[in-house]
């Protein structure tokens, strides 16, 4: 394997040439993105439907199709499922990849064509992977093994054509042969849905091996890496696997958990984020020292940018690349070349930067609080929790808040149910360390806590350990993507979990 990493890194500096091109050039490259899926469009039932034949501009696109939610294509991807072709994309697709979403108990089946499969997935791993030897080309990274934790659903199959798993599932099982050497621990393992019994096997099966990154959600990464540390009787994961370099993180934010990585790990790595989805890979670290993701343009993905001020309307008005701004929070719109057509992903992003395009999630679109104005989003509460942390000595394991309403005797709040790995030695000084890291980050939050007028100082129930993972667990949505809703601008997550607290 040590003979592989210089042959990569010299690999990876062919492919930056084309990288830099559709970096440097955007905007021109998703147009020619949208005249490809446009034209691949047209012989599905879908882009008949909608007239895509006649459509001759952007501006024609947005007026012919309406913006859609998973509910508008079910029908269409339930045909689909029975294997029906032509319906949302222009080649047979077998695969869908099955989300239940965040709060939903309903499932999703996510169309995952060949084309979204090489064009988008495995493409955008080759691009970020390209970048971050380009910035490291002394990197050992393949010279040892990537431990990947995966979802939780075994493929399954609805007839003998059509297949169906969690994202890392459909991805996996169609990766190339040659994946498997660098790849640890086995396919069996990856996809175990009792999580339990993964995290042992996952523990069991990687101490041996020469781990040099890893990939997975934090939470579970943090189970799976102390329980390693109980059974080598180790003080650092570094003392395990010495040549561990990298993390790549994705799906919730890794502010609150950078700091109880780099205490196991216990010593310096790098950390890279990523933004994949069910629906598409949008956009990965191109620089590990600048804020922000790299939107990935040239991957078989359009994109539409909501406006907040939009947000809510009938009929929203969509941006492009060339029209969005900094620091703005913009819903994201997407169309894909697995059978996507202008579908509203749920997911808010700001960009951190427009030369080059890098974005940050911001939360959800139904993931906020702004029942007295205040408009916290998931960006402010995780900078807050992290900060507050910090000041008092406290890790944060997990949180969920949401707002105290007025009544006749009391004016408005926030309640903030946290489960804490070490909890703060006074929960006091932890709750006015948060609510200050609250006013710091939002000035529409400082502004509604002026003398307790709108909002008075947060309430915080510390949880017990196991708490958010036994509620997950009540639901059958324990493991793999499935995450508690961090803000929400109604109670019933937060009275639920109450509830499941005093049971």
């Amino acid at each position: 394997m040590k003979l592989l990493s210089p042959t990569i890194s010299r690999l990876a500096r062919l492919r930056l040439p084309a990288i830099n091109q559709w970096r440097e050039d955007a905007a021109a490259t998703q147009h020619a993105v949208w005249q490809d899926l446009l034209a691949a469009g047209q012989y599905t039932e879908f882009g008949r439907k909608y007239g895509f034949s006649g459509i001759q501009s952007l501006d024609d696109f947005k007026a012919a199709i309406p913006l859609q939610e998973y509910d508008d294509l079910k029908p269409y991807i339930d045909r689909m499922l029975e294997g029906e072709a032509n319906v949302l994309w222009n080649t047979p697709v077998t695969w869908f990849a099955k989300s239940s979403g965040t709060t939903s108990d309903k499932s999703k089946f996510i169309p995952v064509s060949e084309e979204s499969l090489k064009e988008n997935h495995y493409r955008a791993s080759k691009d970020i992977l390209s970048l971050y030897y380009a910035a490291h080309p002394d990197s050992d990274l393949l010279t040892g093994k990537s431990l990947v934790i995966g979802g939780s659903h075994q493929v399954a199959n609805l007839n003998e054509d059509i297949h169906y798993g969690d994202l890392s599932a459909v991805v996996m099982q169609n990766s190339p042969f040659w994946t498997n050497w660098i790849r640890t621990p086995e396919l069996s393992i990856i996809l175990m849905d009792e999580w339990e019994t993964k995290i042992e096997a996952l523990a069991q099966h990687t101490i041996g091996e020469n781990v040099t990154s890893m990939a997975g959600v934090p939470t579970w990464l943090i189970v799976l890496m102390k329980r390693i540390l109980e059974i080598t009787g180790k003080s650092t994961i570094k003392e395990v696997w010495p040549s561990l370099e990298l993390y790549m993180h994705g799906g919730v934010s890794f502010v609150p958990y950078r700091a109880q990585f780099e205490k196991l790990i216990g010593a310096p790595i790098n950390y890279l984020e990523m933004y994949n989805a069910s629906e598409g890979f949008f956009a990965g670290q191109d620089d590990i020292t600048a804020e922000g993701m790299l939107l990935l343009c040239d991957h078989g993905v359009f994109y539409e940018f909501i406006p907040a001020e939009e947000w809510g309307k009938e009929v929203p008005k969509t941006v492009q690349l060339n029209e969005v701004e900094a620091g703005k929070n913009y819903a994201l719109v997407i169309t894909t070349n697995g059978g996507l057509w202008r579908y509203l992903l749920g997911d808010t992003v700001q960009f951190t930067s427009v030369n080059p395009f890098r974005i940050k999630v911001s939360g959800r679109i139904k993931h906020y609080m702004n029942a007295f104005g205040e408009e916290v989003i998931i960006d402010n509460s995780d900078k807050a929790i992290a900060m507050a942390c910090a000041a008092t000595g406290a890790s944060v394991k997990d949180y969920t808040a949401a707002p105290i309403y007025f009544s006749d005797a009391e004016n408005g709040a926030h309640e903030w149910l946290i489960e804490f790995d070490a909890t703060p030695p006074n929960l006091d000084a932890f709750i006015n360390e948060l609510d200050a890291s609250l006013k710091s980050v939002n000035s529409d939050y400082e502004a509604k806590r002026y003398k307790d007028i709108a909002l008075r100082l947060p309430t915080v129930m510390a949880v017990p350990q196991g708490t958010f993972e036994g509620w997950l667990q009540s639901k059958g949505k324990l493991g793999g993507q499935h995450k508690v809703p961090r803000l929400s601008n109604e109670r019933t997550t937060l009275e639920e979990i109450k509830r499941f607290v005093k049971h």
